[in-house]
């Protein structure tokens, strides 16, 4: 069993102001965290560069061509109240999705079991034609996307456990069938998305709002008894987590109260399942996760269940 690990040092040129919470240093704890002789055993690859085309997956040419003219030369932009952009964030994002890409290729033709990437900027915020929450490009829906489109598989399921509702996820795979598409959130929380009704055009969208100071047991009894049933009856060929730790309870962007061992929980949890269902084949990939010293121990936690399943 192998476990690949995507990362790349274009991923740490996208650089936020002083004091924005999705900052270099994230990766830099997570590097920190995978350096350890535990973790030796993971293959280590870098993240390729996506072409610009395959962000058309999930946007429209008009908005990846707004993007690009935003990027400035020197110093910031800004694309929403939360989202900043530098000279480096374009082609940081082009790794993102081309690691995501790459690792879903890998897994489904056998090259390794599962895989973590660890890149930036995020993407669960972003949808069809809107940056937002810190993200530009919905990595995650443009890799089920790429598998369903190209390397011919008809079911995917995407996890979100981010304290945040994968808005940007959930626009990108509204009306795609062929998803499954199921997140836990805080709510009420940004971007203020997820309630239960909203299940996607074709039934396809499992949204499970939790409360602020909710604590891993609620989150043991949604996943455990509601979810992962759910996921388990639509047989996917294909995992794929938005992996964001920020309902950690010392994160400082949200209320929730999970602990370390509560990703330890979930992820064996849909390890599991993923070995009953789909071979094991699993892609996770960096979400939110403010708190660095939260983010380290619960990143090793996830990919140290990752490399043992």
């Amino acid at each position: 069993m192998t476990t690949l690990y995507y990362t790349h040092p274009d991923c740490k040129l996208h650089i936020t102001p002083s004091g924005h919470p999705e900052q270099v240093a994230r990766l830099d704890a997570i590097e920190k965290a995978l350096g350890s002789k535990e973790f030796s055993a993971l293959a280590r690859r870098d993240a390729p560069k996506a072409d610009p085309a395959e962000l058309e997956r999930g946007h429209p040419p008009a908005y990846i061509e707004k993007v690009q003219r935003a990027i400035p030369a020197s110093g910031f932009a800004r694309l929403d109240a939360d989202t900043h952009v530098s000279a480096g964030s374009f082609q940081a994002a082009l790794r993102a999705i081309g690691a995501v890409e790459d690792a879903v290729k890998a897994v489904i033709g056998g090259e390794a079991t599962n895989a973590f990437v660890a890149c930036r900027p995020p993407g669960h915020h972003a949808e069809k034609q809107s940056a937002m929450g810190f993200c530009l490009f919905g990595n995650v829906a443009i890799g089920a996307k790429y598998a369903l489109d190209e390397l011919g598989l008809e079911r995917v399921a995407i996890l979100d456990f981010d304290v945040h509702h994968g808005n940007g996820t959930q626009d990108l795979l509204w009306e795609e069938a062929r998803v499954r598409f199921a997140s836990t959130h805080q709510m009420p929380l940004y971007p203020g998305t997820g309630e239960a009704k909203e299940t996607g055009a074709a039934g396809n969208v499992i949204n499970r709002p939790l409360a602020p100071q909710s604590t891993g047991e609620q989150m043991r009894q949604v996943w455990g008894g509601d979810i992962l049933p759910q996921i388990e009856d639509f047989a996917p060929q294909l995992i794929l987590i938005s992996a964001g730790f920020d309902a950690h309870a010392a994160d400082p962007l949200a209320q929730l109260q999970w602990q370390t061992e509560d990703y330890t929980w979930l992820t064996g949890q849909i390890t599991s399942l993923a070995e009953r269902v789909c071979k094991g084949r699993i892609v996770s990939t960096l979400e939110g996760g403010y708190d660095l010293s939260a983010l380290e121990k619960s990143v090793a936690a996830h990919v140290r269940v990752l490399m043992g399943s």
